[in-house]
């Protein structure tokens, strides 16, 4: 297969949380907007570049960070997360390589409240947090760089849908925090996960099948699915089945092949599926049903075709400017531009 590039794929979300809490707040004034985020959101950014080399780039976006498919299937889907306040998915749903968003920009003195409610139901957030995110979408649209999000659909399922979608043709690389993204894994495909939970961009973990082989005795990106679905998720909210644990897990799957593998077997009856096991997993069998909806990535989620080329040139020279001015950002942009080769 021809991979003449790379596709790089951001978890924007998982950057820019790691960001605000990870670079430290210089306002010397409360008068001053909080930048934290932004500032390091775009350090990522130009480190990501820099290290990676990518041909192709999208910043994907969690338009609806809680879909409502998902909460149908599992009401407790990510409802400790849930807050009253500002929206965290930024003006619009999808800016292209050169998108405007301009007009979404709010002001340094915006209060959260001012710069990002749009009355949908938000994700718990600093308030320091809400007034920097679109502040962010509009430097993605200032330098060109495509910004990809669907309404009705996570940042998540972008992502998987962008990687199905330009797997083979491109090598992708998924840039994320979050251990849902390792069931895009796919050596064949050289689909892979630069894992940031522990060593930020600058030392991220490169997941591919071996690393699914070592730490979950999963040989697969699929397999990890089944796996994430038998296990469950406290931080998303997921059950999982109870009394049984990723190590339980990973043996059934070793000897079923698949959840369906397993789910045959109990209801055919396999002697070696017996006792607690065998009742746990009877008690299961609802939240079976409806799990592997909620824990796998819509593909085919309508993420529209737009151009995710490095951009050549920025996009929107006097909003980038506007935004150095207003929120002091000349150094993270030259990064930026510099990385891109466009300094």
């Amino acid at each position: 297969m021809d991979r003449g590039g790379r596709l790089l794929l951001l978890d924007s979300a998982s950057l820019y949380f790691r960001a605000f809490y990870g670079v430290p707040d210089q306002r010397t004034s409360p008068d001053e907007p909080p930048t934290n985020a932004i500032r390091g959101f775009l350090d990522m950014l130009a480190t990501l570049v820099d290290r990676h080399r990518p041909t192709h780039l999208a910043a994907c976006w969690d338009n609806d960070w809680r879909p409502q498919f998902r909460v149908r299937a599992i009401p407790s889907y990510k409802t400790h997360r849930v807050a009253a306040g500002g929206d965290l998915t930024a003006p619009g749903g999808v800016a292209g390589a050169g998108g405007a968003a301009s007009d979404a920009v709010p002001s340094p003195s915006a209060t959260p409240a001012e710069a990002g409610d749009s009355g949908r139901t938000a994700e718990e957030a600093p308030d320091d947090l809400a007034p920097q995110v679109p502040v962010i979408a509009a430097a993605l649209a200032a330098l060109g760089v495509a910004r990809v999000g669907v309404d009705g659909f996570e940042a998540d399922d972008v992502i998987g849908a962008l990687a199905h979608r330009h797997r083979g043709h491109l090598a992708v690389d998924i840039v994320t925090g979050d251990r849902d993204l390792f069931q895009l894994v796919d050596d064949a495909l050289a689909v892979r996960v630069l894992y940031t939970a522990k060593g930020g961009v600058r030392d991220a973990e490169i997941v591919d099948q071996s690393v699914l082989i070592a730490r979950y005795a999963v040989p697969t990106g699929d397999a990890y699915a089944d796996l994430a679905v038998l296990r469950g998720d406290a931080s998303d909210g997921l059950p999982g089945v109870a009394g049984i644990g990723e190590k339980t897990a990973a043996a059934l799957l070793a000897t079923y092949g698949s959840l369906d593998g397993i789910r045959t077997a109990v209801d055919g009856g396999d002697p070696r599926i017996k006792g607690a096991k065998r009742a746990r997993l009877e008690a299961g069998a609802a939240y079976l049903d409806v799990a592997p909806g909620v824990v796998r990535v819509a593909v085919d989620a309508p993420v529209p075709d737009v151009d995710l080329r490095l951009p050549t040139r920025v996009a929107d020279p006097a909003l980038m400017s506007r935004l150095a001015v207003d929120y002091g950002l000349t150094n993270p942009f030259n990064r930026v531009l510099g990385a891109l080769g466009l300094g």
